[in-house]
């Protein structure tokens, strides 16, 4: 009997379970659908580097899943919340024809154990069809053959979705349980009569609440974009990051003080319509909101602020990379090794051999040669020196204005020599990448940065027209501003300042620094070009890198292959856990809202009933009922959105070796359109679902 009622209720109550079970539905196919990239990831032709890449973004996404199934089941745990209220009196009606609580709580049960069911089957088959999609997606960005591409079921994450979903169903039915088993009768008969209980606010103390969060928030916007948290404090982060929660909280608390007494000062607009009843709703429902507004705004904040930031570093990397990558090889080693050195961790005296130092005056070129690597792999091929004067500082070169950038980046490193290298070595290698070449008169140099933070720094030192003293000779600057120009490849504009000085600029072997080598594989494919790259990467263990280990040589460097792929890499990491992150936070915000939406129009049928009894037709009804749902959704949304204003700007400044300001719009444009499909979603299945309950004859 108990298990025909319960199948009853739910039919009768499928209005009431239809959020509630699209919610589930999506939270199911969503957690099968990243936990299921192990499986996928075995059809996937990539590289062993990329491979690696690949199963550690399976490792974090699996650490993120236990995170993710917190959220989903404080989510569930307040839905089931909404709905048994919702039902007091039926639980009423069904004590007073003799049932027990115990017999209540066996509906209850099986109730959440047929939706629990029922939605992780569908959800299921959501996930497992959407998966196949994945598995294109992450082909796409690792540039994975799909040649091998096959239907794939993952049984590992299926039984981790079951295991969670079942746990999480667990902690409900558990909760149900021990709220039903508080209830009184006389409560739940008369529950439909009572509403929440609202305290009225003093509007003078809400506008100065409002007033002082609006100052924390302003503040806490200062400090992470243009104050002492703006570059390299993150660590620091805490103290914004509460002020911004407790600002939220206040700017929420005191609206619904303030808010109706300001619209009413205008009589022509409270009066208008339904606008009074409208107001009136709003100010309750945000009243005894506070909390789940201010949790919801900030969900928001970090759904738009994580969306935005990662779409727009994938973005910047795939605009940058071609670039920024213009050869196959850089090789560089290390000139003029001393005969022994302070180990800086352990503090002992560190001795280099006669071999190792003898080899640190040689080329890199003779390094290859001598250990075994076949210069007939190579092309193009170009050696330069790159020197460090020991008087030529970051803050010698600064001049004047060092004592204000120390006071404003502190954590550079003022005292470590720049970076010299000849004009026409630099010209060899800017015509081999094709970018601008440079002249020099002999009595100028020229400074080359193009990352953004340091440019800043160096230009307004160059505006001082800073001279500098080199041999008994002052060389000036041949522009105020930095050029742009690099030497080392990357996966973004990363060159924090190169010197380039006339060939007559007398640069003793001393100073020589770096042995730095640019080239070409001499190859035609691509499939050429990876074989030819594995001789050059040291996890492969192959004879030239057994030859240096042996001798103790240290010869690094990086390939434009193993760049594409560690960026590639990087990126879709990033872009994945962000994707998981921001649509559940999504998802959870926009059910929040919506079950409570729903249940405050249950509660407020009778209000509605008063409304047609004074003359007001289903469209008017129908618009306030609109206006006030769409104001409810609206509310966390734009506060959100002014947070995320200043986060993304914060975040941005803090990844600027991955991102680009250019890169930002089309990322926010792109998270705008997801949150606005998702969150409109919700938006207008309450309204529905509302619009059908109000309708509904007492």
């Amino acid at each position: 009997m108990l298990f025909k009622l319960s199948i009853k209720n739910m039919k009768k109550s499928f209005k009431d379970y239809a959020i509630y079970f699209l919610t589930l539905v999506l939270g199911v196919a969503i957690f099968y659908m990243f936990n299921s990239l192990d499986s996928q990831q075995a059809m996937l032709e990539v590289s062993q580097s990329t491979r690696e890449l690949i199963r550690l973004m399976i490792s974090l996404l699996g650490m993120v899943s236990v995170f993710i199934a917190i959220i989903l089941g404080f989510l569930i745990v307040y839905a089931n919340n909404f709905l048994i209220n919702r039902r007091k009196r039926e639980f009423g009606i069904y004590m007073t024809l003799g049932m027990g609580k115990r017999q209540i709580s066996k509906i209850i049960w099986i109730e959440t154990i047929l939706v629990g069911i029922l939605s992780l089957i569908v959800g299921l088959v959501v996930g497992i069809f959407a998966s196949q999609f994945m598995s294109i997606l992450v082909a796409k960005l690792f540039e994975a053959d799909m040649s091998e591409f096959t239907f794939v079921f993952s049984k590992d994450a299926c039984i981790k979705t079951c295991i969670y979903f079942a746990i999480m169903y667990l902690a409900v039915i558990v909760f149900n349980t021990i709220t039903i088993s508080r209830y009184k009768l006389i409560n739940l008969l008369t529950a439909i009569k009572k509403n929440e209980t609202v305290k009225i606010k003093n509007p003078i103390i809400a506008v100065l609440v409002f007033i002082v969060s609006a100052v924390i928030l302003g503040y806490a916007y200062y400090l992470v974009t243009g104050g002492v948290y703006s570059l390299n404090t993150a660590d620091k982060l805490l103290t914004p990051i509460i002020m911004g929660i407790v600002g939220t909280l206040g700017i929420f608390w005191s609206l619904s003080g303030f808010i109706l007494k300001v619209v009413q000062t205008s009589k022509k607009i409270y009066l208008k319509g339904t606008n009074m009843f409208v107001l009136r709703q709003l100010n309750n429902k945000i009243n005894t909101t506070v909390i789940s507004m201010t949790v919801i705004c900030l969900m928001l904040f970090m759904t738009i602020s994580v969306l935005s930031s990662s779409l727009s570093i994938q973005s910047s990397l795939d605009s940058e990379l071609e670039e920024m990558t213009p050869v196959d090889v850089n090789l560089f080693k290390t000139a003029n090794l001393p005969e022994s050195y302070v180990n800086s961790y352990t503090g002992k005296t560190m001795y280099y051999s006669a071999e190792q130092r003898e080899d640190s005056t040689k080329s890199v070129t003779y390094t290859l040669e001598t250990n075994g690597y076949d210069m007939n792999n190579l092309k193009d091929i170009i050696e330069i020196p790159i020197y460090a004067i020991p008087e030529w500082t970051l803050q010698y070169s600064l001049g004047d204005y060092y004592e204000k950038a120390k006071e404003q980046f502190s954590m550079l490193s003022y005292n470590m020599p720049e970076e010299v290298i000849k004009i026409s070595d630099y010209n060899k290698i800017a015509k081999l990448y094709g970018i601008n070449q440079y002249s020099l008169d002999d009595d100028e140099y020229i400074v080359l940065c193009d990352f953004d933070n340091m440019v800043k720094i160096r230009n307004e030192a160059l505006k001082e027209n800073t001279d500098i003293e080199i041999n008994g000779k002052t060389y000036h600057a041949r522009y105020n501003e930095c050029q742009s120009g690099f030497i080392y490849m990357s996966t973004s504009h990363t060159n924090a300042g190169l010197i380039l000085v006339p060939d007559s600029f007398e640069l003793k072997d001393e100073w020589k620094e770096t042995q730095f080598l640019v080239a070409n594989y001499n190859a035609d494919t691509e499939e050429e070009k990876k074989e030819m790259d594995k001789m050059l990467t040291e996890d492969n263990n192959n004879v030239f890198f057994e030859n240096l280990s042996k001798k103790g040589i240290e010869l690094d460097g990086m390939t434009k292959i193993s760049i594409v792929e560690g960026s590639k890499g990087l990126a879709t990491i990033i872009i994945f856990i962000a994707i998981y992150l921001g649509v559940i936070f999504l998802i959870a915000s926009s059910a929040i809202l919506a079950l409570k939406q729903l249940t405050e129009s249950s509660d407020n049928k009778q209000r509605y009933t008063i409304l047609r009894k004074i003359g007001c037709d289903e469209k008017m009804i129908n618009q306030a009922l609109f206006r006030q749902i769409f104001i409810f959704f609206m509310l966390p949304l734009i506060l959100a959105g002014i947070h995320s204003i200043f986060g993304i700007k914060f975040v941005s400044s803090m990844m600027e070796v991955l991102a680009s300001p250019e890169e930002l719009l089309p990322s926010i444009v792109t998270t705008a359109v997801v949150i606005g499909v998702i969150y409109g979603l919700y938006f207008l299945a309450t309204y529905l679902g509302s619009k059908n309950i109000i309708k509904e004859e007492e």
